[in-house]
């Protein structure tokens, strides 16, 4: 850092530029820098510096006291916390590296499972115990702050064999169904108190703009107006029962240009280069939203705006999303994304990302550094103790709203189901498998099926709960069931269609040699599982390399059959299929339907119509993506029903 101080006259103009400028906050490295060598010279303000209390000083339990209003209980605690105390409050670390003796000692403000990170065999005992230890550990600690324990349960509490996975977000978004949100937000709360966490790292309210993104699954739409609606529904369900949501990733990070990857130089953690309206119009909307709905934390964004990282913007984390937006839960950082930003070394990152408006720290190894880092930053005056004592409020507030210090070992929680995978669950996610699918082409009304039929059902998404549930399961990037071990427990789309056969006379056969006595062929072809970077490609073809192994011989061998033929995609986005539409009578979008296969049978008996359209368009090649005047295979909101005239 310089060492020459700025003059009054400097910081007039500073000011004057601002003013004309609309105060973006899109600062370069050395703008941050002089902010930061401002502060440090000026130094905290007397009224800012909070009491140091000892050991040995009385503790005022006035904290606990529920007759008392959330502010005051919040302000009673926080006069009574070191420095040290505050900035552990601000810090998240992961399961599998935190000892509970540091959470102790560093007064953590909580743990996370991070992507596959689960205790034991990954049963509800193994969960309960882990979580009980874990706040046990906490409640230790000198003012006894009970944590918050964070997990992506992105689509149903995935990370847990036996809980009901539900249609990833964009199969959602072609239900378009406010009250079924509703329920499975509520429902997903419910499995996830069964297992003791009570923060879940959703929903993604990404406004997918370009399907070679990795994460298109986890965005509900490319209208902003599907996100606001279906995410602040399932916020509600959640939220009002019991388990905090998070609105992430913000803001934009369905935006960001191809070729502007951080990771592959494709899309993911890239960057987002469009107007400010633009930017307010289709990518903040949901987050006025949800704002409003009164969401508890937000999660900043791997991606950037215009060149300066979301971690570090404070125009739009601190003057938009806290000021404009009047939210006031906390922003919890990505996974080490705060190392990612520019600086020269992790305290100064830290300043950085602490003075754009990151209240919490996702440090899953390196929490007990940045504890240091932020004590550092505040005794330097890099950070002032303003702004560290907001975040702690904002951190505070939340676990006071959600009764962790009157049950922080969660034994009065309202519980609706005691057990995982239930039948109204399981139920629920029937339906919204239902609603999800997408009739594209439907020749000759092949479908629904007719009774007495012979189908020979073929292809590699026909029989695999891991490619049903794509990624965020029990591993990060999901696993097909060829490696040897099945994602979650429930029914296959082959499975789903025996369970109808009898009930609707329908003949099921599989075997490649009986194949010519089909009436008719079901090819189910789809994506590998994936997630995030992962699943970026510059390739969106249904054979190329996102695309399932056995996926081109499978659609080579019912050519050949010259049989009616059926054709399920399921996949996370809107693959191209244009070569093979003409070959095909009737095409079914399935995305991602999670672990009920059989509300795909249910809706090709025709036990149940189709109701899903497209909630992102279906371009017919790579060149139309972004287009004013892109050619679609299929436009957004296009879906056929049994009784559609095309």
């Amino acid at each position: 850092m310089g060492k020459s101080k700025i003059s009054g006259a400097a910081l007039f103009c500073l000011a004057f530029i601002c003013l004309l400028t609309g105060c973006t906050g899109f600062q370069n490295k050395e703008t941050r820098k002089q902010e930061a060598k401002h502060i440090t010279e000026e130094g905290p303000s007397a009224t800012t510096k909070a009491a140091e209390p000892t050991k040995a000083d009385s503790i005022d339990r006035g904290y606990l006291d529920t007759t008392k209003s959330i502010e005051v209980r919040v302000e009673i605690l926080l006069s009574q916390m070191t420095l040290e105390e505050k900035a552990g409050q601000m810090l998240q670390a992961e399961r599998n590296t935190v000892k509970e003796s540091e959470v102790t000692k560093l007064a953590l403000g909580s743990v996370l499972s991070g992507g596959g990170s689960y205790p034991g065999k990954n049963t509800l005992s193994d969960w309960n115990s882990m979580i009980h230890n874990i706040q046990a550990a906490a409640m230790k600690s000198r003012l006894g702050i009970p944590l918050l324990y964070g997990v992506d349960a992105v689509h149903g509490q995935n990370l847990i064999k036996g809980a009901v996975v539900y249609p990833h977000n964009i199969g959602l978004g072609a239900a378009n169904d406010a009250d079924l949100m509703y329920q499975m937000g509520a429902a997903v709360a419910e499995e996830m108190k069964l297992t003791g966490t009570l923060w879940n790292f959703a929903p993604c309210v990404a406004v997918g703009q370009d399907p070679r993104w990795g994460r298109t699954y986890e965005s509900l739409s490319s209208d902003p107006k599907i996100v606001s609606t279906l995410s602040s529904a399932y916020l509600r369900g959640l939220q009002e029962h019991g388990v905090a949501g998070t609105a992430k990733h913000y803001v934009a990070d369905g935006g960001t240009s191809y070729g502007s990857g951080i990771i592959n130089g494709i899309l993911d953690r890239g960057d987002t280069d469009i107007s400010k309206s633009k930017l307010f119009k289709i990518h903040l909307a949901p987050y006025k939203q949800l704002v409003k709905s009164g969401v508890k934390t937000v999660m900043a964004s791997f991606s950037s705006y215009q060149g300066t990282s979301m971690h570090e913007n404070k125009y739009l984390l601190s003057d938009v999303l806290k000021g404009e937006l009047g939210f006031k839960g906390f922003v919890v950082s990505d996974w080490e994304a705060v190392k990612d930003l520019e600086g020269d070394s992790f305290e100064e990152k830290i300043a950085f990302a602490v003075n754009a408006g990151v209240d919490m720290l996702m440090e899953p190894y390196d929490y007990a550094k940045a504890i240091d880092g932020i004590v550092a930053n505040v005794n330097k005056g890099t950070v002032a103790m303003a702004r560290i004592d907001d975040a702690v409020k904002r951190i505070l507030r939340v676990k006071f709203e959600m009764g962790l210090f009157e049950d922080p070992y969660m034994e009065k929680l309202n519980h609706q189901v005691t057990e995982l995978g239930s039948d109204e669950y399981k139920g629920l996610a029937k339906q919204l498998v239902e609603k999800s699918l997408v009739l594209l082409k439907n020749k000759k009304n092949i479908l629904p099926l007719k009774q007495g039929t012979t189908i020979f059902v073929t292809g590699p998404a026909a029989d695999d709960m891991g490619v049903q549930c794509g990624g965020w399961m029990s591993t990060w990037q999901g696993l097909s069931d060829k490696d040897g071990k099945k994602a979650a427990e429930g029914t296959t789309i082959l499975e789903g269609l025996e369970e109808y056969a009898e009930q609707y006379d329908l003949n099921i056969i599989t075997d490649k040699d009986k194949a010519g006595e089909a009436d008719v062929v079901i090819l189910a072809i789809g994506e590998i599982p994936y997630a995030e970077y992962e699943g970026d490609t510059r390739d969106l073809s249904i054979t190329g390399v996102k695309g399932l192994e056995e996926n081109k011989e499978s659609i080579k061998f019912a050519k050949s059959l010259g049989k009616p033929t059926v054709a399920l995609i399921v996949a996370g986005r809107n693959v191209l299929i244009s070569n093979h539409v003409k070959n095909w009578d009737s095409i079914v979008m399935c995305y991602l339907p999670g672990t009920q296969g059989d509300g795909i049978a249910s809706v090709l008996t025709g036990e149940t119509n189709f109701t899903g359209k497209l909630s992102m368009p279906y371009y017919k090649s790579i060149k139309d993506i972004g287009k004013k005047d892109a050619e679609y295979l299929y436009p957004l909101g296009y879906g056929l029903t049994y009784k559609s005239k095309k």
